[in-house]
């Protein structure tokens, strides 16, 4: 298997915007945060009371994206182990929080670990793309060509109703109600 050509990335504007990310990913656990508080005091109490998580989330998210685009483009590779980096740089700065080192470390480690697997497995979980292509149209298009089943062996298996019907469905089925009920329904449009 080939591997595609490295292209560099721009660290400083992934930085920028994965900073703008994990903000507003801190504001809104911080404002989580805020309404499960005794007594919440006003609007702008999730800044003041709870605001150190915005700053955390800002500095891990800007951390995480700059960190992953330089050690790709130092590296030359896009691999899992660039996200394992800039994870464990972002766990790191979690773990200040702890205020200790084995905080510091076992967070930059956990996350790193995390985030080079996540990557490592296709960027999903349960689901490996073959190849790295991530062609979800071709990938249905094959199953469905691999699954379709004839629908007279359909009709054998499952019969006729729920949604499957056959060729002549319509006329067999008044037939039936006409016996039935004794109904007429060429009569009735």
């Amino acid at each position: 298997m080939e591997t595609p050509p490295f292209h560099r990335q721009d660290a400083i504007s992934l930085a920028v915007k994965g900073t703008l990310y994990g903000s507003g990913a801190g504001a809104f656990i911080s404002a989580m945060q805020n309404t499960l508080t005794k007594a919440p005091v006003g609007a702008a109490s999730f800044i003041t009371r709870t605001g150190g998580v915005i700053g955390l989330g800002a500095a891990m998210g800007g951390s995480y994206m700059f960190f992953r685009a330089a050690s790709a483009n130092l590296r030359g590779v896009e691999d899992s182990l660039n996200p394992a980096i800039g994870g464990a740089v972002a766990g790191a700065l979690l773990g200040i929080r702890v205020r200790t080192m084995p905080g510091v470390v076992g967070c930059g480690v956990g996350l790193g670990v995390t985030m080079g697997i996540f990557e490592y497995t296709g960027g999903a979980l349960g689901r490996r793309f073959v190849n790295g292509q991530r062609d979800e149209v071709g990938r249905k298009e094959g199953v469905r060509a691999r699954t379709r089943r004839d629908i007279k062996e359909t009709l054998e298996d499952l019969g006729e109703g729920r949604g499957i019907y056959g060729p002549g469905w319509e006329e067999r089925r008044r037939a039936r109600l006409s016996e039935k009920y004794g109904i007429n329904f060429d009569e009735v449009k």
